[in-house]
């Protein structure tokens, strides 16, 4: 079996591509990870899109029989950008995971898999996001298992319902009230990243940033 993944150089997954290779060797013996589309190799069994933030055109997804992504909603509610934060941002402790087939429609790809996960209330942005990759990669070695053995798509339904988007989130998204209290605005302080897009507010003319940490 030959994969490929797909991982954008600015993504937090970058931290676990060794964990992801060595998941994967159990399965296949030639596994490529590249940060650009453009990249992708021909006549390949499975591409994981784990966390890309561009569209792929049909050209480069048909290089691969299948095309994985991972996704936190419940779909077709909650596509587009950052899922997992933006519900945990509206105080949401259960949330759903889905495996999906990538298609030319952002996160309308019919769904192989759901399972909803537990987000503990004092986990921070790096808590978070170990959740978000084991979870993520239990899915797709669940896929994988299933497809070595029959080397054929028999799983997956179309989605139904309505659908509705997260947008894209920015640094100004960090920002934090000083009129409203910490507790308030928790969610917000656990999901920044210190170091890429850390909280902040501004007061006399200045720019102010916090970093939050827990023993």
């Amino acid at each position: 079996m030959k994969i490929q993944i797909l991982i954008s150089k600015s993504s937090w997954a970058n931290k676990y591509k060794k964990n992801i290779i060595s998941h994967l060797s159990n399965y296949s013996k030639n596994i490529k990870i590249f940060n650009d589309h453009k990249n992708l190799k021909k006549n390949y069994d499975i591409n994981i899109i784990f966390s890309y933030f561009k569209i792929i055109p049909k050209k480069y997804l048909i290089k691969s029989k299948v095309n994985l992504v991972p996704h936190e909603s419940n779909l077709p509610l909650g596509k587009g950008m950052s899922p997992l934060t933006w519900q945990i941002l509206k105080n949401k402790k259960r949330i759903y995971f889905s495996l999906i087939e990538a298609s030319s429609s952002v996160d309308s790809g019919k769904i192989y898999f759901k399972k909803r996960v537990i987000i503990p209330k004092s986990f921070l942005f790096d808590e978070i996001k170990k959740i978000q990759f084991k979870e993520n990669l239990k899915l797709i070695l669940k896929f994988i298992k299933i497809y070595k053995k029959s080397k054929k798509i028999q799983l997956g339904q179309n989605q139904k319902g309505e659908s509705t988007f997260y947008k894209k989130r920015s640094p100004i998204d960090s920002e934090i009230n000083i009129k409203k209290s910490i507790i308030s605005q928790f969610n917000l302080f656990r999901v920044v990243d210190n170091k890429n897009y850390p909280a902040f507010f501004k007061l006399y003319g200045k720019k102010y940033y916090l970093r939050i940490n827990k023993k």
